[in-house]
């Protein structure tokens, strides 16, 4: 899942996208309406978690643009206003979801993962293929019963084979998913992953290489 964070508060902003790396959650970071606008305009996101009160570039500005597009991203905002009237004005121009600050990290990482569910078809909470079972809750993977311990980019890669069912899902679209955007689209960051994921596993190899292709769990 890759998530947008809209946040002018820059140490707030840095800390929600550290604690949600470590979630294996693929995170970029905007501290103005501006800047957000750009990145949604080139980059692929799941979630956006948007600060209603930003400089320059209202977050409601920002809301109304992502509403009126075709992206697929769904909203969550942020604010300090706890009140019933703010509440129902962010929701009604087309926010998904709202909490109010301050918020424990734990309901936002629940919030993020249900929007992300419901941004695309709902993934079962644990995903099964070739003898791997893999369960998004609790980040724990077991290959024919035996667990896997995996670093979390690892585990975003599985996750996005074992959500592709059998076809074959191309090294860019891996790095859109399982990278922010500081990632070089030119390095071999995606093929050095998939080589120590592949050793993780252990034998017999169940993920596939298609040549100019990409990559399969067959």
């Amino acid at each position: 899942m890759r998530v947008l964070i809209v946040e002018d508060e820059q140490m707030l902003a840095d800390s929600i996208a550290e604690g949600l790396r470590a979630e294996a959650l693929a995170v970029d970071v905007a501290y103005d309406g501006e800047t957000a606008l750009e990145q949604l305009g080139v980059n692929d996101y799941d979630v956006l978690v948007l600060d209603r009160d930003l400089p320059g570039v209202h977050g409601d500005d920002v809301a109304r643009t992502v509403v009126g597009s075709e992206l697929a991203v769904r909203v969550l905002m942020l604010t300090a206003a706890s009140d019933v009237s703010s509440r129902v004005s962010g929701l009604s121009l087309g926010a998904d979801d709202y909490l109010t600050k301050p918020f424990a990290f734990e309901e936002l990482l629940a919030r993020i993962h249900a929007l992300g569910r419901r941004a695309h078809r709902a993934d079962p909470p644990q995903l099964e293929r070739s003898g791997i079972r893999l369960d998004q809750a609790r980040c724990e993977v077991y290959r024919d019963g035996r667990y896997v311990a995996l670093a979390r980019k690892e585990f975003a890669l599985l996750a996005e084979l074992l959500k592709a069912g059998g076809a074959v899902v191309s090294a860019e679209e891996l790095l859109e998913k399982a990278w922010d955007e500081n990632a070089d689209p030119f390095t071999n960051t995606v093929r050095v992953t998939m080589m120590r994921l592949r050793r993780k596993l252990g034998e017999p190899q169940v993920i596939e290489t298609v040549q100019g292709a990409g990559y399969r769990i067959s």
